[in-house]
């Protein structure tokens, strides 16, 4: 029989889309994350639309929007048109997947949703705070509070993944007085992943809807070499697969972005293949909703 692909998926319709935007200028560490939303689109061709261990096959149809026109742009500069397009996705389709693109393109990302931020929440997975200060304006490593300083409630935000010796005291104080959920790295592990997201949707059961960003640095360096940000100790790729399938599967979530991925670093498609493992993860969860 032929083979089918996810990459066969993508047309002109469908009630999931996909949208690039390919901002990597206001890194704190330069790179070509820009390259992402075009290498990912490649790695799709690379899987098949059915999976092996639950009989399933995604066979819905997948709506590409191409890639918003952010390369170069600052993400103070960049946010408008982001959000802007990101608004337009989430409001046709009942998911949108964002791919980075920086970790910048997660405050554009978030005000999408077009709804007051005491209504939204924002779910993290992130070796990073990215709490750093705003006095230099928007950048990758200041998404959260600058959402936090739009008016974002602390509350309505948790951080899954959280890395030793990759943050600093000051940010995770400031983390727990703004009423942010923290998970580190070792709770995931000692916990479970699926316990940790079963406790943070539940402690966000009064909001309408929610954002995930995936920063694709959360996960073991070892395994995504494409990941400037990526420590040794990370989340093994089998559990960022899981939370992917679980937060799809949410009604709730309307967006989910990929972020920090640049196909520079990247050896032998590791990064790349796992960002399209992603893709399917959440077309999966999505599909059981």
């Amino acid at each position: 029989m032929s083979w089918k692909s996810i990459a066969d998926l993508i047309g002109s319709e469908g009630q999931v889309a996909i949208l690039g935007a390919p901002m990597e200028a206001g890194s704190v560490t330069p790179g070509r994350c820009d390259l992402a939303p075009e290498t990912l689109r490649r790695a799709l061709k690379r899987f098949s639309t059915y999976n092996v261990e639950t009989g399933a096959e995604l066979l819905f149809p997948i709506r590409d929007l191409g890639d918003v026109p952010v390369r170069g742009v600052s993400p103070a500069d960049g946010f408008a048109p982001i959000r802007d397009s990101a608004a337009a996705a989430v409001a046709e389709h009942r998911l949108t997947l964002l791919i980075g693109g920086n970790n910048a393109v997660t405050r554009p990302a978030v005000h999408a949703l077009g709804l007051p931020l005491a209504k939204v929440g924002l779910i993290t997975l992130d070796a990073h705070f990215d709490l750093r200060d705003t006095a230099d304006g928007p950048m990758n490593g200041n998404p959260v509070r600058c959402l936090i300083e739009d008016g974002l409630p602390g509350s309505n935000v948790c951080q899954i993944g959280l890395a030793p010796y990759a943050n600093t005291a000051r940010m995770h104080s400031d983390a727990l007085g703004f009423g942010i959920g923290v998970y580190t790295m070792a709770d995931c592990v000692e916990r479970g992943i699926l316990a940790v997201l079963n406790h943070v949707l539940a402690r966000f059961v009064n909001l309408e809807a929610l954002v995930v960003d995936f920063d694709i640095d959360v996960i073991d360096r070892s395994q995504c070499p494409g990941a400037p940000g990526a420590r040794p100790g990370g989340m093994p790729v089998s559990m960022f697969f899981a939370a992917a399938r679980r937060l799809a599967a949410e009604p709730r979530v309307k967006l989910v972005d990929l972020t920090e991925f640049d196909p520079s670093l990247d050896v032998s498609d590791i990064t790349a293949l796992t960002a399209g493992r992603w893709v399917c993860e959440v077309l999966a969860g999505f599909a059981g909703r």
